[in-house]
């Protein structure tokens, strides 16, 4: 499950390579959600990647549902941190796939099915449903994310060493609290993609690559969704989070 919420800018969440449960299942684990308005306000953009690390041979599954869920809510302030599932109205966008070329998607508020389409997504211009409010684009595509993953190991392997070592103390919640300059130097070093020594390749990136995810590919699911489907009333902020789940 991953979520964000917005307003009037982008945001999006991620969660890359880290889930045992879902390592077996590559088709239904979630890379990233994507979201943001269109330039006029009038429509919602919504991506989810899943297939960490795409070899080109795998599909859209037959057996999975995937779920965007969109949360209209009161609110003034924009890019707030809610927890999710987030309070107010939801809408979800329901698509389910019998092959890459053959999906169905819904728009769904309680009981109410406010739109649907189904086609082939697999075009770049994908498929729009009959009342032009809702269209639907999946394919392959270069994994967009950006992350020094090795960086990001190093890191908490220095922050661990630090704690071991008794020079950060980790509060009642167990983060450190009290990094100092010489750390958080070294850590900002391992990020910015200077190298250790002895850093090895972990799969899918090369030891010194700052950017793991570069020549990777995803599946993408992509949705145009009309703010009229998702908002309730006078409400301005819109939380959205996603879901995969076995195929009903």
């Amino acid at each position: 499950m991953l979520g964000t919420v917005l307003a009037t800018r982008s945001s999006h969440a991620a969660d890359h390579l880290d889930s045992t449960t879902l390592a077996t299942n590559p088709m239904a684990d979630i890379n990233d959600v994507y979201t943001w308005m269109t330039s006029d306000m009038s429509k919602l953009n919504l991506i989810m990647t899943v297939s960490p690390g795409d070899p080109g041979n795998r599909a859209f599954s037959d057996a999975v549902q995937y779920v965007f869920h969109v949360v209209s809510r009161t609110g003034t302030m924009p890019n707030q941190v809610v927890a999710m599932p987030a309070a107010g109205t939801e809408t979800k966008v329901i698509c389910t796939f019998t092959s890459d070329t053959a999906v169905q998607c819904w728009v769904v508020t309680g009981t109410t099915v406010k739109d649907y389409v189904t086609g082939d997504p697999s075009s770049a211009a994908g498929i729009t449903s009959a009342s032009g409010k809702l269209k639907v684009h999946a394919g392959r595509h270069s994994d967009p994310f950006f992350f020094n993953l090795q960086g990001f190991r190093d890191a908490i392997a220095t922050v661990k060493g630090a704690i071991a070592g008794g020079a950060v103390i980790p509060n009642a919640a167990g983060c450190p609290d009290n990094l100092d300059g010489t750390t958080v130097g070294g850590i900002r070093a391992i990020l910015e993609g200077q190298r250790p020594t002895d850093a090895t390749a972990v799969p899918p990136c090369p030891a010194t690559s700052k950017d793991c995810f570069a020549a990777l590919n995803v599946k993408a699911l992509v949705v145009q969704v009309d703010k009229t489907l998702v908002n309730e009333g006078a409400n301005t902020l819109l939380a959205v989070w996603a879901s995969t789940h076995a195929k009903p």
